[in-house]
């Protein structure tokens, strides 16, 4: 199961790639390599982590050594500093370990993996309405979703492209005709990936963030999708945790736990 979520996530990580429209990724610096079966994302015009990180390694195939300084030296060469390296839990060699250390990486806070089988939704309350949308509100999409993951204005268009793209089904929440809240879900040989979901500040506290996540979850039953998963930061004390109880309130069951490195300096 570990590996069929690290795929699904590199896969929506890779469509994303593929939405960008080319000017679009000349203005965010946005391209992405292959180095030992990873994806290495890298968008020198935003710093965000869910741009600049590195998703794969160690699935399939065990980490060399030197890998982490290729990665750095690539993202050093893209004049990027703060970036993610997602660590597959099959990647854990010491000789692998060695190499971040070796490279100047350090570990970070880590994120929980949840899963869920094709049940139907937890019921929610809310008095907003929630719809899959269309290109006639993916800018809306661009502009609520961004700034909840500290994204770039540069980076809305970026994530209003996945609205029709192919695998993509986009939700968004109303009260009446203004856009409240958002997310998305990214399908694949049967395998559904709940991602980029936000709410304006204006309509928090109002039910939207789980009334999105069930209308996901049903979209993903109704595709015949035989796992449905999604992530959120480890649980830290201080840390309020409203995405984490969210997802455990519609039904989704921690996975595992990803290691995260970043660079020391």
């Amino acid at each position: 199961m570990e590996h069929e979520i690290e795929g699904i996530e590199r896969a929506a990580l890779a469509s994303l790639h593929a939405a960008a429209p080319e000017k679009l990724r000349q203005d965010l610096g946005l391209h992405s390599e292959e180095v030992d079966g990873a994806l290495v994302s890298m968008a020198a015009g935003d710093p965000s982590i869910l741009l600049n990180r590195v998703i794969g390694l160690g699935v399939g195939q065990m980490a060399k050594f030197e890998t982490p300084a290729v990665i750095r030296g690539l993202y050093s060469e893209a004049s990027i500093g703060r970036h993610f390296l997602h660590l597959s839990p099959d990647a854990a060699s010491g000789e692998f370990r060695a190499g971040l250390d070796a490279a100047g990486y350090q570990a970070y806070r880590r994120w929980m993996k949840f899963s869920r089988q094709p049940l139907p939704p937890a019921a929610t309350r809310t008095d907003l309405q929630v719809r899959e949308i269309g290109l006639e509100n993916a800018a809306d999409f661009g502009r609520i979703v961004a700034p909840a993951f500290d994204m770039t204005d540069a980076s809305a268009p970026l994530l209003a492209a996945l609205v029709g793209h192919p695998g993509w089904h986009i939700y968004m929440s109303f009260d009446g005709d203004e856009p409240a809240g958002a997310g998305a879900l990214f399908v694949r040989d049967g395998i559904a990936w709940c991602d980029w979901a936000g709410t304006d500040p204006a309509f928090r506290r109002r039910g939207s963030q789980g009334a999105v996540l069930a209308a996901r979850i049903a979209k993903a039953n109704e595709l015949g999708c035989r796992l449905i998963a999604t992530e959120t930061g480890e649980a830290v004390e201080g840390d309020s945790q409203h995405s984490y109880h969210n997802i455990e309130r519609a039904g989704f069951k921690a996975a595992y736990l990803r290691d995260n490195f970043v660079p020391r300096d």
